[in-house]
C-alpha cells in the first residue's frame, strides 16, 4: 500500500516508538528535521498592540509624591487630563507634564493656601 503523501509534503510523525531518543517527549522535537516535520500547532502572528494616543492637555495636578529613580530623588505629579475620567490619571515627572510650568504654579499656590488656612 502506497502512502497518501508525496516527497516534499509536510507530515506529522509520532515519536511514541522512538526508543533511541532520551528525555521528555516535548524535547524530542529537536532531534527531528525541523523543515520536514513542523509542530502541529501553526504559528500565530503576535497580537497588534495599539499605541495609546497622548491623553491631551492637562486639566490640573491633583497631588505630588517623591520617588527615587536611578539613585536620585525626584518628584512625580498625579495629572488629570481634560475630557478624561479619574481612572485615566497618570503619574508624570515634572518635565513630562504638558504645559507643566503653569499647572505646577497653580498646584503649589493652592497647597500653600490650604496650609495657611489650616493654621
Amino acid at each position: 500500500m502506497e502512502p497518501d503523501f508525496k516527497e516534499g509534503d509536510q507530515v506529522l510523525v509520532s515519536t511514541l516508538n522512538f526508543n533511541n531518543l532520551k528525555g521528555p517527549k516535548r524535547m524530542r522535537y529537536s532531534f527531528t528535521e525541523e523543515d520536514k516535520f513542523p509542530f502541529r500547532k501553526n504559528p500565530t502572528p503576535p497580537e497588534i498592540v495599539e499605541v495609546e494616543d497622548s491623553p491631551g492637555p492637562a486639566k490640573k495636578i491633583i497631588k505630588g509624591r517623591p520617588i527615587r529613580l536611578n539613585g536620585q530623588d525626584q518628584r512625580q505629579y498625579l495629572v488629570r487630563f481634560k475630557n478624561q475620567t479619574a481612572d485615566k490619571d497618570k503619574w508624570l515627572a515634572e518635565d513630562a507634564i504638558p504645559n507643566g510650568n503653569l499647572h505646577l504654579r497653580i498646584f503649589r499656590a493652592s497647597r500653600s493656601l490650604e496650609k495657611s488656612h489650616q493654621l
